[in-house]
């Protein structure tokens, strides 16, 4: 006999169903703690769905939400729900999918695939066959409700459905959705082709054996009145860029007219999907050869994409210009993530730990829109045009940029600003002769009377920051510093943020240019800690470390240190160990305590005490809540990781001087356990502090030797090539202080090494590019050192490592470390001088790398040069050094005589 409800049971849930739609938050917890004591009950969810399904009498918010607390307990706790209530929902789901109402159909939809996602698509046989066949119905909300729920499981569980699990129902699906494109009904039309575009980039086969089906159904309704349709068709065809170019390539200049125009859909969510087609486009190789005719149609679409709609100017508040006393809400602040110390050598640049990068959007920030919109995604798509036709843009853009530029209606003369920081990039060449006209034009823009304009020259000078530095600095460098500094203490919250990011990117171009104007630069960076609102504050720190890192040890000057510190230290006391505010805080001052040196003395113990404080409440935390998960949170990690770091940065700084620090504390036990920790970037900035404390106080690093070598070892993993690369380098810091002590670890750590470097690499990605030729370098450094401090233990494997070694090395600008490695090589090769016989030719390269080594080290070279030319006699030298490129030859016979 079927379920039915109790007539009290249901009256008392439609109470609970009304009172849970009361703004009184009262009511609300009630509402909540009658929830958690009703759902005790098994059928209580069988009530639900009978409010759902059959109390058509009752108005739709409160069915509808009856359905929505029904699926929350579906996600929550299906798996508990008796095999009668799971069956008694699933079949009113299915008899109520056709409901004249499309909000109670919705509800059902999502009810409906809440169950299938819960493994119950292998349990329930007969759901998809029923959807199919209910698609046929005469009944259109039958139709819609059956083709909303499909799409919603397609959305869910598309790998599932082209999998074997479930015998391959695409093969009869997809043909299915495509009879659908030609239905009379919009909603249904576009309902088919979003199931179809569930299963484009995972090259589902039923799709694939359908393709040119599909793409020619496509065409039929490229000219849809229906915009959702259009979206649809726009969506669709981005994809079969991505995966299926090959089908698109015979059609593809008719498709780039369709998207021209759809480009400019008057529905602005068309034209944004649409817009998406550009970027995609960009990307691929065949894009230059296929646009190449139509940038002239195309960029001023893309030009006039890029302008603010007035809903946009409304959400921005554009009208306001002065807000800088409104404080920042919650929801302003976006998540920041701390980028861990990766210790690099000084050949890579700059000194310092310049880890790995990874490009900000360089998108101009409108926070406060959605994330993604036209201008942006039309901004986006110039800027990858610009790096794939370079200077050939220029020509389509130049007329219109002087006509934006100089516009009297700000909105248009913003988009021209942004335009020109779009190009920066990819037309730079092009752009130089303009820029002595443009760079004074923008300039005068930071004063522009409208605040977006002021906040988007900001961003569009920061992107021509290397050209101007590169010009004399009284010309641009000066005015624009002048500008930007004025700009930093502007009114607008908006403005603030952009004029100091914007003078975050010129500190990095300039460096030390901007040493005559520090005191100007602090005066300035100082008065805004009192000016600004939370979010900008965080943006500050950066500006700050970024100047101390661009500037080093010129900042150690008594009257920038009396400017700087007090206010850092001031929010330094202000801030609770658990405000996530620290982090930028922590990490600015790491850049200052790296660059003052020993002028952060006065300030280092309370910072020092504080950081080893956050490393040891972090790890207590941890291993509470590994002990009792269910008791306690676990702990954000990212509070240990740049406390670890800022210590890293007070022993660089201060050397020999954070002696007397580490001695009274416990951070060498500490870092045991954070060298073991489970998270890799813990693991990273414990082996950075481990470098540093070694270089600036073994004495306290030696007694743990024995305990931290074989944890080094273990972390010679380059899958975590950040982790790798630190371990690495501490490695070699620790052996130039053993020496010959060295020797009983030799073999924990060598094997690693050397299957390392042979390693063939394939970086996926620049970032992994940077990453890998880094860790590289470090390795052959501690080889080096390793072989320096105990030759005869791994000398014997010479030959196993020293072509890639010299490989790497040969690419390093002299510096202590390069010595320090050489030397290790040289004592190698007089113990086994068989080792480098094969590859000798690549250690007389990488020799011929040094511009000026140090004379006893220059002795070394010649004594093992010549030592060669004489084993092997003049004749076969002369054989042999006949395989050297002209500019070697000449190289070691100029400085060696050989």
């Amino acid at each position: 006999m079927e379920w039915q409800p109790d007539e009290q049971g249901l009256q008392q849930v439609l109470q609970l169903l009304k009172d849970s739609q009361s703004p009184n938050t009262v009511t609300q917890r009630a509402v909540q703690q009658k929830l958690e004591q009703l759902n005790q009950f098994p059928d209580f969810n069988n009530y639900l769905i009978f409010v759902l399904t059959r109390l058509k009498t009752e108005d739709e918010p409160t069915r509808s939400l009856s359905g929505l607390i029904l699926k929350n307990n579906v996600k929550a706790h299906y798996q508990n729900f008796p095999p009668t209530v799971a069956d008694f929902i699933k079949k009113e789901c299915l008899n109520n999918i056709g409901d004249p109402s499309p909000l109670i159909r919705a509800t059902i939809g999502i009810l409906i695939t809440t169950i299938a996602s819960k493994g119950e698509l292998q349990t329930w046989p007969e759901l998809l066959p029923q959807l199919c066949n209910l698609l046929n119905s005469e009944d259109y909300n039958t139709c819609e409700g059956s083709f909303g729920a499909l799409q919603k499981i397609c959305e869910d569980s598309s790998e599932l459905l082209d999998s074997d699990a479930l015998n391959r129902p695409l093969n009869i699906m997809i043909p299915k959705f495509l009879q659908f494109f030609k239905h009379c009904s919009p909603k249904i039309r576009s309902h088919a082709i979003a199931c179809v575009n569930q299963f484009i980039i995972g090259r589902a086969q039923a799709l694939m054996d359908n393709i040119d089906t599909f793409i020619e159904s496509l065409f039929a309704l490229a000219a849809d009145e229906d915009s959702e349709v259009r979206k649809n068709v726009c969506r669709a065809l981005v994809m079969l860029l991505e995966v299926r170019i090959d089908r698109l390539i015979p059609h593809m200049h008719s498709i780039i007219q369709y998207m021209l125009q759809r480009t400019q859909d008057p529905d602005e969510n068309v034209a944004l999907e649409a817009c998406e087609f550009w970027l995609t486009l960009a990307e691929q190789p065949i894009c230059k050869e296929m646009l190449s005719g139509h940038l002239v149609q195309l960029i001023p679409i893309l030009v006039n994409g890029m302008k603010y709609s007035e809903i946009d100017i409304i959400l921005l508040k554009g009208d306001v210009e002065e807000d800088e006393a409104v404080p920042d809400s919650d929801q302003d602040i976006k998540p920041r993530f701390h980028k861990s110390r990766t210790v690099t050598l000084q050949h890579e640049g700059g000194e310092g730990e310049e880890g790995e990068e990874i490009e900000e959007d360089d998108d101009d920030d409108d926070d406060t829109l959605s994330d993604w919109n036209l201008r942006k995604c039309s901004a986006a798509a110039l800027d990858v045009l610009a790096n794939v036709f370079r200077d050939e843009l220029l020509p389509h853009l130049l007329p219109l940029l002087k006509g934006l530029l100089f516009h009297p209606d700000w909105v248009i003369k913003e988009s021209g600003i942004l335009v020109l920081g779009a190009i920066a990039e990819g037309c730079m060449q092009g752009m130089v002769p303009y820029l002595p006209e443009l760079i004074p034009h923008l300039i005068q823009c930071l004063c522009d009377k409208k605040a977006l304009v002021r906040s988007i020259a900001c961003w569009t000078l920061s992107r021509y920051a290397h050209w101007v530095v590169s010009q004399p600095p009284d010309s641009y460098l000066k005015p624009l510093m002048t500008e930007l500094l004025k700009r930093i203490l502007d009114g607008n919250k908006r403005v603030q943020e952009a004029a100091c990011s914007a003078f975050a990117t010129l500190e990095e171009e300039a460096c030390t240019e901007l040493v005559p104007y520090l005191s100007f630069i602090l005066d300035t960076l100082v008065f805004a800690f009192g000016k600004y609102q939370h979010k900008n504050l965080l943006i500050l720190y950066d500006a700050i470390g970024t100047l101390a890192d661009s500037v080093g040890h010129h900042l150690n000057q008594p009257e920038y240190i009396q400017k700087l510190m007090p206010p850092l230290i001031a929010k330094w006391n202000e801030l609770k160990d658990e405000d996530k505010d620290l982090f930028p805080l922590l990490e600015c001052l790491s850049s200052v305590a790296t660059a003052l040196q020993s002028g952060f003395l006065p300030y280092c113990e309370p910072v020092y005490q504080r950081c080893v404080t956050l490393v040891q409440k972090t790890l207590a935390q941890a291993m509470m809540y590994n002990q009792h998960p269910d008791q306690y949170e676990a702990p954000d990690k990212d509070f240990m990781i740049v406390a670890l770091d800022l210590l890293s940065g007070l022993a660089e700084g201060l050397g020999g001087n954070v002696e007397q620090l580490v001695a009274r504390s416990n951070i060498m036990t500490l870092l045991f356990q954070c060298m073991q920790d489970t998270m890799p970037e813990v693991r990273q900035s414990s082996f950075a502090l481990l470098g540093d404390l070694t270089k600036a106080c073994f004495l306290h690093v030696k007694p743990c030797i024995a305990e931290f070598m074989p944890i080094l070892g273990l972390n010679l993993n380059p899958e975590f090539i950040s982790v790798c690369n630190n371990a690495t380098w501490a490695i070699g810091e620790i052996s130039m202080q053993m020496g010959a002590e060295m020797q009983p670890y030799v073999g924990m750590v060598l094997p690693h090494l050397v299957e390392i470097i042979n390693r063939p690499n394939t970086p996926k990605t620049l970032l992994e590019n940077t990453g890998t030729h880094m860790v590289m370098h470090n390795i052959t450094i501690t080889i080096g050192r390793l072989g320096y401090v105990c030759p005869q233990e791994v000398a014997p494997q010479l030959q196993h490592f020293i072509r890639p070694w010299c490989t790497s090395l040969r690419n390093i600008r002299d510096n202590e470390e390069k010595d320090s490695a050489f030397r290790g090589i040289c004592v190698m090769i007089g113990v086994n001088p068989a080792g480098v016989v094969q590859d000798f030719i690549f250690f007389c390269d990488a020799v011929a790398s040094w511009v000026s080594p140090k004379d006893d080290l220059r002795e070394m070279f010649y004594k093992i040069l010549h030592g060669f030319k004489d084993q092997v006699g003049e004749e076969n030298w002369q054989q042999f050094s006949e395989q050297f490129p002209p500019q070697l030859k000449e190289r070691l016979s100029a400085c060696y005589g050989v």
